[in-house]
């Protein structure tokens, strides 16, 4: 079964897709500047055992553009509300990088919605704070503001790109990848009232610990340090996490590795 449209959910304009056949429900939420088809080899490798859904993100793919009501915490409520009401019955709930926090939130907030939550590269970088390799991630990060500011828009991607994906330096994507990077920049910068300053509060104290559901932590063995720093703080605060790393991936591994990613999935949810 496979279907996709766009409709409102939460009064915004949306598109969902609907795959697979199996009992058990997921739902996707995917990465910033991406869109459903960012899962599209993972779901493949899973539709005999999930009846998956995933959705465009407010101002990513087919969904609406986002209004910039309310700011970095806004756009986190209104795709938390969107995620919510697309789960009809008891979820195993995935999400990367962005996604990934917003998954954090469902299952903290909702948890009679989330039978599970597989994170995988969640941007909350505020739980390395302290750490070297938040120092290096500041340091990687730091022209990025003022580029944007500026209206270079290709500096500023080339900056992000270096810091969180080294494993695919600028100079190895192509002509058509770069300027879809540098076209969409701002979406970065509209989100890191969350990736950098935790505006849902989502790190602090005890929220983590609350948690009494199973946590799956996927992580790239190429990603950036700041990423290992974060799931290392995030697997010492969850009751219930188990932590995994895909040989040979970097941050963008649903796209990179997706059978490994699957796997993984798979393997947690025993299915």
């Amino acid at each position: 079964m496979s279907t996709a449209i766009t409709r409102e959910v939460c009064g915004f304009p949306t598109h969902v897709v609907h795959v697979g056949c199996g009992v058990r429900r997921a739902l996707f939420i995917h990465c910033t500047l991406g869109h459903t088809g960012t899962w599209t080899r993972v779901q493949a490798a899973l539709l005999e055992k999930l009846a998956m859904t995933a959705f465009d993100r407010p101002g990513h793919g087919k969904s609406a553009g986002w209004s910039g009501e309310g700011g970095a915490l806004g756009l986190h409520d209104l795709t938390t509300r969107i995620a919510a009401a697309l789960i009809d019955k008891r979820a195993d709930v995935i999400g990367h990088s962005y996604g990934a926090t917003v998954a954090l939130r469902l299952a903290m907030e909702r948890p009679g919605m989330v039978r599970s939550v597989t994170l995988i590269e969640p941007p909350l970088f505020a739980l390395a704070a302290g750490t070297a390799a938040h120092e290096a991630h500041m340091s990687a990060m730091a022209g990025f503001g003022a580029a944007l500011a500026a209206g270079d828009r290709e500096a500023a991607a080339r900056v992000f790109q270096t810091a969180m994906n080294p494993d695919a330096p600028w100079s190895s994507l192509s002509d058509r990848a770069r300027t879809r990077l540098a076209d969409q920049i701002e979406r970065i910068a509209e989100e890191r009232g969350v990736t950098m300053d935790d505006a849902p509060g989502l790190t602090m104290p005890d929220r983590i610990e609350a948690l009494s559901l199973p946590v799956l932590l996927i992580e790239g063995s190429a990603s950036p340090p700041i990423v290992h720093a974060v799931h290392e703080a995030l697997a010492a605060r969850l009751p219930q996490a188990r932590r995994v790393m895909v040989a040979g991936a970097g941050h963008m591994s649903p796209l990179t590795h997706p059978e490994g990613v699957a796997g993984e999935i798979a393997a947690f949810l025993k299915v």
